[in-house]
């Protein structure tokens, strides 16, 4: 599965002679986002004993339910809490899998349809009321419930549709069982796809062979967790507030949109930090000789800010009132990280900084059911193909996105195997020209002589493109408008919060809107998902609709790698530019900046779990 994020890399950089004046004119956002960090910058130095790892999110989360999540944001939380049957080794590249809660690798059928699973035993989850004062241990039937969860029309997960992919036998007969029939979902039927074999044992069956399983669903730490069944049923429409897992945090404070703090989990089994860095992996194999046999979690507790605007998350970081700082802020980079290193200033001060091309993808969608930008037609599929050929990513790169991007060719993102770097195709065309004579070819003419172009119908042409109130957007909605302004045509802009927009895209209530979707596993099928009719209101917020389109999706999930896998890749980025439903613009640099007493940091590829694995030099902290 992939996810959401924001589809602009952050914010910005300012020189420390003027912090303080700027400081006072960030205002109240700034004020209201580190505010619960005062505490924590001078808890460390008053308590060497305790050691905080202060975060910030540049968009808010929407909670911290596994089935009810997508968004990058809150699944950066989840998997600190949750836990799933294996994950990815933290320092291996190329990625290695290793069980979590698995005992051991698992066992797979000839055919990839069959999957069986051991779990350890005497894993319990964190303490909470709804256990009512007895220690709960995780068993087969949690996930098995767990699983479940995706399929219940209640839940409205938007990550069933991915879930449904994976076509585990029984379980989308349950689900249209309370569709059809209105009542609650029968989480006591069994069903032959997913079930407990015994106490500690999970057998999965599919319809169709799936040879990635383990890299895709049971890997997938933060959604796949074991879940309670008694916690949900106790907390009921509060369950987002209320996550409650066997990983190594828990949530002790939150409030929406502001801040999150979470707190080691003080039952937590004993695990110690072991990864696999290659021989040759001098980073990797200087963190391992640090902290090999060190108990999990290393930091006591986490505490993140909600910073949208650019400049005033830049500051928090110069200001050092947080610890990492991740994605840093384009529109400074120069003076951050000129030419991908450290600038002189920062790294006098110990700053560290790390650089990366991010498995992901920034693109905009058109709502295919929207009656301006939607539709199948000749002169549908014109207007969009035109729209395309009249972005200036290249500008786009160099003026919004600093330098700090690479055009992408296709949905597929880099690190995955359906990416290939020799890929060209019209997406990453920029013609106006060319533009200018599609239109002109299919009516999109100026009728009425007001200087923009109109429908072939004779009605005004208006592109209406939902955007976010914070600078980055602004920046990137000026490059829309001067991109359509050069082919006449007339775009608006409709600003609401990132969680508004991400909610109302699934609703298929938007015509356009950008953002980035981020893989979470090596294969790259994920980057298709926006392009599958079944996934329409979960990632595929185009809502588009092709037949072929499907049966290549579904193909990609039960071919073995190989040559024919690779042809159909290529086939479905093709169709994806043939119909032009998303403009996929670039895939980003990643620059991330740490100060010198943050230990162990390394940039996952495709998940979000790593906090357990950082530590705190508090002999390098600075004086309170």
């Amino acid at each position: 599965m992939k996810f959401f994020c924001k589809g602009a890399p952050l914010p910005g950089v300012f020189t420390g002679l003027f912090l303080g004046l700027l400081l006072t004119a960030a205002g109240s956002t700034l004020a209201q986002a580190v505010a619960p960090d005062a505490a924590a910058k001078t808890a460390p130095a008053a308590d060497a004993q305790k050691k905080v790892f202060r975060y910030s999110f540049r968009v808010a989360e929407t909670g911290f339910d596994p089935a009810q999540i997508g968004d990058l944001y809150s699944r950066t939380v989840t998997p600190h809490i949750f836990e799933a049957l294996y994950q990815y080794d933290h320092l291996a590249r190329p990625i290695k899998v290793r069980p979590l809660i698995a005992d051991g690798m698992p066992q797979n059928s000839a055919d990839y349809r069959t999957w069986t699973v051991k779990l350890k035993q005497g894993i319990y989850f964190a303490s909470d009321e709804a256990f009512k004062g007895k220690k709960r241990e995780v068993v087969a039937e949690d996930f098995v419930y767990s699983f479940k969860r995706f399929a219940d029309p209640a839940v409205k997960s938007p990550a069933w549709t991915w879930l449904q992919g994976y076509y585990f036998l029984g379980l989308d007969g349950l689900r249209q069982e309370a569709l059809e029939s209105k009542k609650p979902f029968d989480y006591d039927k069994p069903i032959e796809g997913i079930r407990a074999l015994d106490r500690y044992t999970i057998q999965f069956r599919m319809k169709d062979p799936k040879p990635r399983f383990l890299t895709g669903a049971i890997s997938a730490s933060d959604l796949l967790g074991a879940v309670a069944r008694e916690v949900v049923e106790h907390y009921g429409d509060k369950i987002q507030a209320h996550p409650v897992g066997t990983g190594p945090y828990k949530l002790v404070q939150w409030r929406r949109s502001s801040f999150i703090a979470l707190e080691r989990n003080p039952e937590y089994r004993e695990v110690l930090y072991d990864a696999q860095p290659a021989a040759d992996d001098t980073e990797g194999q200087a963190i391992l000789a640090r902290l090999k046999g060190k108990r999990l979690p290393l930091v006591d507790r986490v505490e993140i800010s909600i910073i949208e605007e650019n400049q005033p998350r830049w500051l928090t970081f110069l200001n050092e009132q947080i610890d990492l700082l991740d994605e840093v802020p384009a529109d400074f980079i120069s003076q951050a990280m000129p030419g991908g290193k450290v600038a002189p200033n920062l790294a006098k001060k110990g700053v560290k900084g790390f650089r990366m091309v991010r498995p992901e993808a920034a693109y905009t969608f058109f709502n295919m059911e929207h009656p301006v930008v939607g539709g199948y037609t000749p002169d549908k599929i014109a207007l969009r193909r035109a729209i395309f050929l009249a972005v200036d990513v290249q500008r786009e790169i160099s003026v919004v996105r600093r330098g700090q991007a690479i055009p992408a060719q296709s949905p597929s993102v880099p690190h995955t195997f359906s990416f290939d770097p020799g890929f060209r195709s019209e997406n990453g065309e920029y013609s106006v020209p060319r533009a200018k004579a599609l239109l002109d070819m299919f009516g999109y003419i100026d009728k009425d002589g007001d200087g923009w172009r109109d429908m072939p119908d004779g009605k005004p042409l208006v592109l209406k493109k939902h955007t976010q109130p914070d600078q980055t957007s602004r920046q990137l909605d000026e490059q829309w408008k001067r991109d359509m302004n050069a082919i006449n045509v007339k775009i608006e802009f409709i600003p609401a919060k990132w969680p508004e927009n991400l909610k109302a895209s699934r609703a298929g209530t938007l015509m356009m809107w950008g953002l980035g979707g981020i893989a979470a596993d090596p294969d790259g099928q994920s980057a298709f998902q926006k392009y599958h009719s079944k996934q329409i209101g979960g990632q595929n917020q185009a809502r588009f609709k092709n037949q072929r389109m499907d049966e290549i999706y579904d193909l990609l999930g039960s071919l073995p790698n190989g040559p024919e896998r690779l042809a159909l890749f290529d086939e479905a980025k093709r169709l994806s530019v043939v119909y032009a439903p998303y403009k996929t613009h670039v895939h980003r640099y990643i620059n991330d900046l740490a100060h010198p007493w943050l230990i162990g940091y390394r940039r996952p590829l495709f998940w979000q779990e790593y906090w357990q694995y950082l530590d705190i030099d508090t002999s390098k902290l600075p004086a309170p």
